[in-house]
C-alpha cells in the first residue's frame, strides 16, 4: 500500500492546484477567443489512441470540423489527416503549447492518458489542469472528459486519484462539461487474450473473480457524440458499461473456443501484485510502474466493473440493441483472423501474427 506520508503529499499537491496556477514560472501565452465560434469546431486530445481515433472518425462522419492535438512524433499521425482532420502539434507536458491549439474551437473532447512509459502526474494531472485552465481562458463552450469507473472510491491508487481530482477540477472551472467514466474496452481483450492465444503465447490471469463490462470503443465514441447533442448531460457524470460483465476466465474460454485451441494460462496471485508493487515503490526510478501496479491491483479486487445503463441509453437516445457485445465482437475478430490464416495457408499455431 502507498504510505500515508506519500498519500498526504499527493493529496496536498492536488488540493493546491485548485488555488494555484501550474503555469507559474513558465511563460504561457493565453489568448481569449473573440466572439462566437462555430458549434461544429472541435479539438480532440488523444486522437491517436484506441478511443480517440474512434471519436475523431465518428465526429468527422457527423460533420464536425475536427482538430487533433498530437505531440511531435517520429511517425506522423497521417491517418488522421487522411480522414479529414486537422492535426496541430502540442503536448500536455509542454504547457506553453496548449493555448494556441484552442483558438477557434467550440468543444474539447479529452481522450488522452499517459502511456506506460510516461508519468501520470505530468500527463494526467499537470497536463490536464493546464488544458482545463487554457480552455477556461479561451472560452471553450463544451468539454467532454473521459475518466475511470469508480475512480473516486480509490484515493490510494494514484491514477484513479488523479482522475477523480481532475473531475473535481473540471467541475470547479465553470466550463459546461460532461464526464464519461469507462469500465473497459473490447480492444484491450484482443491484445491481452486473443492475440497471445493465437500465437501460442502465455496468457496472464489473476486469482480473482473481478468482472468487467467491456464496451467497443466505437460504441463509446457514438455515445460521446450523442452527449454533445443534448444539454441534459451538462454537469453530469455518466458511467458507460457494456451489456455483460465478464470474468477473465470467461473471456479466455470464449477465445479458446473461437481459436479452437487451449490457452497457456499463467495465474498471478493478487498477493504477488502487492508484493511487487511494494518493491518497486522503494525504488525512485520505478515509482510510475508501482503506481500502475496499484491500478492493476484494483482491477483484480473481486469487484464488478459494471453499471446499469437503461437511464443513460434514454438520456443519450441510444438503442441498447445497437451496442455490440463482447462475444459478438470476438466472433467477428476471430472470423477475420482465421479467414486470413486460411488464405495464406497458415494455421492458428503460427507465431508473430499481428493485425
Amino acid at each position: 500500500m502507498i504510505s500515508n506520508m506519500r498519500l498526504t503529499r499527493k493529496a496536498d499537491m492536488y488540493n493546491r492546484a485548485f488555488s494555484s496556477n501550474p503555469c507559474r514560472g513558465r511563460r504561457v501565452l493565453i489568448v481569449r477567443a473573440a466572439g462566437e465560434v462555430p458549434k461544429n469546431t472541435m479539438l480532440v486530445v488523444g486522437g491517436t489512441g484506441t478511443l480517440g481515433r474512434q471519436v475523431v472518425r465518428k465526429a468527422l462522419d457527423e460533420g464536425y470540423d475536427v482538430r487533433c492535438l498530437v505531440r511531435p512524433r517520429q511517425n506522423p499521425a497521417d491517418f488522421l489527416r487522411e480522414w479529414g482532420a486537422t492535426v496541430v502539434q502540442g503536448d500536455l507536458t509542454d504547457i506553453a503549447s496548449i493555448p494556441a491549439t484552442l483558438v477557434g474551437v467550440h468543444t474539447v473532447i479529452d481522450c488522452a492518458t499517459a502511456r506506460p512509459e510516461e508519468s501520470t502526474d505530468k500527463v494526467d494531472w499537470e497536463g490536464k489542469v493546464a488544458l482545463i485552465q487554457s480552455a477556461q481562458a479561451m472560452g471553450i463552450q463544451r468539454y467532454l472528459f473521459f475518466s475511470i469507473y469508480n475512480c473516486d472510491k480509490y484515493p490510494e491508487v494514484p491514477l484513479m486519484n488523479i482522475k477523480s481530482c481532475t473531475e473535481k477540477f473540471l467541475e470547479s472551472s465553470g466550463i459546461p462539461h460532461t464526464t464519461l467514466r469507462l469500465c473497459g474496452f473490447h480492444q484491450a481483450v484482443i491484445g491481452n487474450y486473443a492475440v497471445p492465444i493465437l500465437e501460442d503465447k502465455t496468457v496472464w490471469g489473476t486469482t480473482d473473480e473481478t468482472r468487467t463490462a467491456y464496451l467497443d470503443s466505437q460504441d463509446v465514441a457514438r455515445m460521446a457524440l450523442a452527449a454533445l447533442r443534448t444539454d441534459k448531460v451538462l454537469g453530469k457524470t455518466l458511467t458507460l458499461a457494456g451489456p455483460k460483465a465478464w470474468s477473465t476466465q470467461e473471456v479466455i474460454e470464449v477465445c479458446e473456443n473461437l481459436a479452437d485451441r487451449d490457452a497457456k494460462v499463467t495465474t498471478v496471485p493478487t498477493a504477488v501484485l502487492r508484493v511487487t508493487r511494494g518493491i518497486l515503490k522503494s525504488m525512485a526510478w520505478a515509482r510510475d510502474a508501482a503506481d500502475r501496479l496499484a491500478f492493476a491491483e484494483v482491477l483484480s479486487s473481486n469487484e464488478s466493473w459494471t453499471y446499469p445503463m437503461d437511464d443513460t441509453y434514454k438520456l443519450l437516445d441510444i438503442d441498447p440493441a445497437s451496442i455490440q457485445s463482447l462475444d459478438d465482437y470476438l466472433k467477428e475478430y476471430f472470423g477475420r483472423i482465421l479467414k486470413k490464416l486460411k488464405e495464406v495457408g497458415a494455421t492458428t499455431d503460427r507465431t508473430n501474427f499481428y493485425v
